[in-house]
């Protein structure tokens, strides 16, 4: 069995580049086949390659998306098609399996950490490992989650928004909010404990103040039978309301509080629906890219 978790990247020697010539380069161009992650085999990414991108050429943004609890990452890959080509954009989705140790858990991913898990650890080895077949910029990544992934983007934007050039958040059923004096995840004041090491016992807010921030949530995401069956909410989602849609309001309010400015968009007549919230994504994203959304 592969190790849960390793703390450094793994180190295989991906070659650079991949020539045209190469036999693998039509495969590895547009839809991808779905790739195992090097540093934990448990887990995998898929990958839209625009046809703008050369093995040889200069490198292109990258955006990923996190799947919600349905792990639906066909979906976004087929959806966000059309957006990667018209703005030469390498889209990576990757695959974080439920009942991974235990057979009937769902949220493993949610968190970060999970058991011996550090999820952002196996998010940002994919990202290395992806470097070494396409031609990606990887300093900084665009980063979207709806619903469980909304969760994930959310967390991860504390523990590396020096990683990030732009985060857009959808409708997170529970948060974490900017709470120093609460324990993760229903707080962030053992973070440095749990994650580090980091520059300081805290987050780093006045870094995330400077990355571009989108809360995404449908006008009709107002069922809250999944919300109400959670037997432990924190203080803060019990302060925030009962549905989404109030619960990210309040986290934007919470965040602006630490100086962290954001943009919300309401998308009309649409429910709790990842798919259905894309265009507004896009929409916002298009304008953060290095070409203006050209």
């Amino acid at each position: 069995m592969p190790p849960s978790s390793m703390n450094t990247m793994n180190t295989l020697d991906y070659p650079k580049d991949l020539r045209h010539k190469h036999p693998h380069a039509k495969m590895l161009t547009r839809k991808t086949p779905s790739i195992a992650s090097t540093m934990d085999q448990r887990f995998s990414f898929s990958a839209y390659v625009p046809e703008c991108h050369s093995f040889d050429g200069p490198s292109l943004p990258l955006l990923v998306v996190i799947h919600g609890t349905r792990r639906q990452t066909e979906r976004y890959v087929n959806k966000l098609e059309h957006f990667c080509e018209l703005h030469g954009v390498i889209l990576l989705c990757p695959l974080f399996p439920a009942g991974i140790i235990e057979s009937d858990d769902l949220n493993n991913y949610k968190d970060i950490l999970y058991k011996d898990i550090r999820f952002d650890s196996i998010l940002l080895s994919m990202i290395h490992q992806a470097s070494r077949i396409w031609r990606i910029e990887t300093d900084k990544f665009f980063l979207h989650g709806f619903s469980g992934g909304g969760q994930f983007t959310h967390r991860f934007m504390y523990l590396h928004p020096e990683r990030i050039a732009a985060v857009s958040i959808g409708a997170p059923g529970r948060f974490t909010p900017p709470d120093l004096c609460k324990p993760w995840p229903a707080g962030v004041g053992n973070i440095s404990e749990l994650f580090g090491p980091f520059k300081s016992e805290r987050p780093d807010f006045e870094q995330m103040s400077r990355v571009p921030v989108q809360f995404i949530v449908g006008e009709k995401d107002t069922d809250v039978s999944m919300l109400e069956s959670i037997k432990d909410p924190n203080d803060a989602e019990k302060e925030a309301g009962k549905t989404r849609v109030e619960r990210i309001r309040w986290l934007k309010k919470a965040w602006e509080a630490v100086g962290i400015s954001s943009e919300l968009t309401v998308v009309p007549k649409v429910a709790h629906d990842g798919i259905k919230c894309l265009p507004g994504v896009e929409s916002w994203l298009k304008n953060h890219l290095p070409t203006g959304g050209k």
